[in-house]
């Protein structure tokens, strides 16, 4: 990680800077309520910051040996930077910790970025969930992928989710 960027638990006074992130990067963002309630839960909350700016944020949720990522996502002006590899790696290194055995995520399909990132981790597709994203044009299926929490030391260099051209 950068000299300059830090990663926090996130708070509530972190919500202003992640919500604006959020309505960027997404068409369909979650509510600030959302972020509320996983706090309020004590659900793994993070921010990376660059400077003192919020530039990203991550939340899992842990339970009966499995982690599942809530969210993670990068401001759309610190794309590709290796943001979101940080974060997931936080994840990764938090759920092993805790001893999870397995960790879980969605995505859409068409999140073409996002399942590079987590192909190139080892998650594999487990699952479709049949129009759980809203979308302009109606409903986005979500891809269910999963991976074995193990030896999180290296990343896996798979190339593709199975199942799914990335």
């Amino acid at each position: 990680m950068s000299a300059t960027l830090r990663l926090l638990p996130m708070s509530v006074e972190h919500l202003d800077a992640v919500m604006a992130i959020e309505r960027r990067a997404y068409e369909f963002p979650w509510s600030e309520a959302n972020f509320r309630d996983s706090l309020r839960t004590g659900y793994s909350s993070w921010v990376l910051l660059d400077e003192e700016v919020v530039q990203g944020y991550a939340l899992m949720s842990m339970a009966a040996g499995e982690a599942q990522i809530l969210n993670i996502c990068v401001s759309p002006l610190r794309r590709r930077l290796g943001l979101a590899r940080q974060l997931l790696e936080h994840l990764l290194l938090l759920a092993r910790a805790a001893q999870m055995e397995r960790m879980y995520l969605e995505v859409r399909p068409s999140n073409t970025a996002a399942l590079k990132l987590y192909a190139a981790y080892g998650f594999e597709l487990v699952g479709r969930r049949r129009r759980y994203y809203r979308s302009a044009d109606g409903n986005e299926d979500a891809l269910v992928l999963a991976r074995d929490i193990g030896d999180i030391n290296q990343p896996h260099r798979h190339g593709h989710v199975a199942g799914e051209s990335a």
